[in-house]
C-alpha cells in the first residue's frame, strides 16, 4: 500500500519547479516578468479570470437563465427491499433504526423504501414512502407496512405569522384588562 512517506513522482518527470519571474535579465524572465510590454494585461490587477471578454459583457451573464429550484423539494435516504434481509425481524425498521444500525448516514426528508432485492423476513416498516413493488414484496413476505406522514416545511412567511400571532397572543395575556 502506498504510503504519503514513499510517494515519487512518475518517470519521465513530473516535478516542475515554479516559474521565478522579475529576476533580473539574465533569468529571461526578468524586467517584464514574461508580460511582454505595456497594455491592460501587463499591468498588475489584471483581470484574467474565467470568463472575462476584455470589458465586453460575459456570455455567462448575457445567456438568459431559465429553469426553478423548489426550495421545498423533498428528498429521501432510499433503502431497497433487499437491504432489509440484513436486518433483525423482532424490531421494526425505521429511519431512526437505520441511522443507529449504520445503513444510512443521513436522514434527509425522510425514509422511501424501493424494491430491488428480495425478501424472506416479517418486517415491520415505518417509512415516509413506499413503491409498489416494494409494497408487494413486503406483504408477500408478511411484514407490515405503516406510513408516516412528514409535517411539510413552513415557508419564512407562514413562520412569520405564525411568531407574528403568538406575540400577539401573549401581549393580550399580559393585558387582560384594557378591553
Amino acid at each position: 500500500m502506498n504510503e504519503l512517506s514513499k510517494l515519487t513522482p512518475p518517470r519521465g518527470g513530473g516535478v516542475k519547479e515554479k516559474k521565478r519571474v522579475g529576476r533580473g535579465q539574465a533569468s529571461g524572465l526578468g524586467k517584464t516578468a514574461g508580460r511582454g510590454g505595456k497594455g491592460q494585461k501587463a499591468r498588475t490587477g489584471n483581470m484574467n479570470f474565467i470568463g472575462f471578454e476584455g470589458g465586453q459583457m460575459p456570455i455567462q451573464r448575457r445567456v438568459p437563465k431559465r429553469g426553478f429550484t423548489n426550495p421545498f423539494r423533498v428528498e429521501y435516504a432510499i433503502v431497497n427491499v433487499g437491504d432489509l434481509e440484513r436486518i433483525d425481524p423482532k424490531e421494526p425498521v425505521s429511519l431512526e433504526s437505520l441511522l443507529a444500525a449504520g445503513a444510512l448516514k443521513d436522514s434527509r426528508g425522510g425514509l422511501k423504501i424501493l424494491g430491488d432485492g428480495d425478501l424472506t423476513k416479517a418486517v415491520t416498516v415505518r417509512a415516509n414512502k413506499v413503491s409498489g413493488q416494494a409494497r408487494e414484496k413486503i406483504e408477500k413476505a408478511g411484514g407490515k407496512i405503516e406510513l408516516v406522514v412528514a409535517e411539510p416545511r413552513k415557508t419564512p412567511q407562514q413562520r412569520k405569522a405564525e411568531e407574528k400571532a403568538a406575540a400577539a397572543k401573549e401581549k393580550a395575556a399580559k393585558a387582560p384588562g384594557l378591553r
